[in-house]
């Protein structure tokens, strides 16, 4: 029984680690927003695990600072992206506590707006492809089957910058004469960063009793680079925007803790709480250039439920609270100008987020 409830609500806490971003304009997709260092962790030195999470959000509500912009929404002026972002993963126990995993990101996004069209007619562009792939270990600082009722994992990983940072459409009206021009999508919604990223990670658990457990997880990606080099056209929106011309490279960042709860033989369910966002600044590096900081708040239920090897998992991160802070940029031309300046940025009302695992045991000294 203690072995079983170990499993449930070890898989419970590994697979909630898998679904970062709650989604919006500010928080990008990270697979990122995965390098997967939960649900990818098997059990046992010799086993793989293979899945495949799908996650999606609209973002349309617009925030600056903490006070929301609804006549953006009334006025049909809101900017609304799509995101659906599916992410597949292996990995493989070197020991019972290390584990190494590799992420591969395929995204599908689109954005609708008007302001990036000439603001008279609304028009959606689109970006689709491979986004970054994350490599990370993992460590037990427990033996985890010597001690099942409280644990400690740390993990560190890298972000290869192999989704498109250039991802190109067609926007309208801006062009000579009001033509169409090709240009670089929006920030938001670029397959990757083009930044090589560090990732710190960890997550623990407490057995509470034989039916409930408490668990934390949470990661930081440092991006180093400053910019990438692609321009966002914002300057000709205004020439004070000068100084958001190019694309910032930013650091990402999630935390969350929650209570799980064993509800069946197969099933456990839990209930959290996820903070993540963009800094305004990174840790490393300069942080030039245009970015969109934010962070959500958001209440998290779960469903997690278990066959044999196979796992399925759904959770629905739910926004209570956004933000989208002073950025630099915003700083500087406040300086230059005198007058008062924060930028806004269009945050989800909630995440889907969709896993299924399965886990290939592999043959233990013990079994031969």
């Amino acid at each position: 029984m203690r072995l079983r409830l170990f499993l449930l609500i070890l898989s419970l806490v590994l697979i909630s680690a898998q679904s970062w971003s709650q989604g919006c304009v500010a928080i990008r997709h990270f697979s990122t927003c995965s390098p997967t260092y939960g649900q990818s962790n098997p059990s046992t030195r010799g086993d793989f695990q293979t899945g495949l999470n799908y996650r999606y959000f609209k973002s349309f509500r617009h925030f600056r600072g903490t006070e929301e912009e609804p006549d953006r929404v009334t006025n049909n002026t809101e900017v609304i992206n799509h995101s659906h972002s599916f992410d597949y993963f292996l990995s493989y126990g070197i020991t019972d506590r290390w584990q190494v995993a590799v992420t591969i990101p395929l995204v599908l996004n689109s954005r609708s707006s008007l302001y990036e069209h000439g603001r008279s007619e609304r028009y959606s562009t689109f970006s689709r492809g491979m986004g970054d792939v994350t490599i990370n270990t993992n460590y037990w600082l427990i033996d985890p089957f010597i001690n099942s009722s409280f644990n400690l994992q740390a993990g560190f990983g890298v972000k290869l910058p192999t989704g498109s940072y250039n991802a190109s459409d067609i926007f309208y009206n801006v062009g000579p004469n009001g033509s169409p021009e090709t240009r670089p999508v929006d920030q938001s919604i670029q397959p990757g960063d083009g930044g090589f990223g560090l990732i710190l990670q960890g997550q623990g658990y407490y057995v509470l009793n034989t039916r409930a457990s408490i668990y934390a997880a949470g990661f930081y990606l440092f991006n180093p680079r400053n910019t990438n080099g692609i321009r966002t056209f914002r300057e000709t929106l205004s020439p004070l925007l000068e100084n958001e011309a190019i694309m910032s490279v930013t650091d990402q960042f999630s935390v969350q803790a929650g209570l799980s709860f064993v509800a069946g033989t197969h099933m456990s369910l839990q209930a959290g709480v996820r903070y993540e966002g963009i800094p305004v600044s990174d840790v490393i590096g300069k942080s030039e250039g245009f970015r969109r900081p934010g962070n959500v708040l958001s209440v998290e239920p779960g469903i997690n439920y278990t066959v044999g090897n196979w796992n399925l998992m759904l959770s629905v991160p739910v926004a209570v609270r956004r933000e989208r802070p002073q950025s630099l940029t915003d700083k500087e031309i406040e300086d230059e100008t005198g007058n008062p300046r924060n930028g806004d940025a269009a945050f989800a009302d909630y995440l889907i987020n969709v896993g299924v695992s399965l886990r290939i045991p592999g043959k233990r000294i013990t079994d031969i």
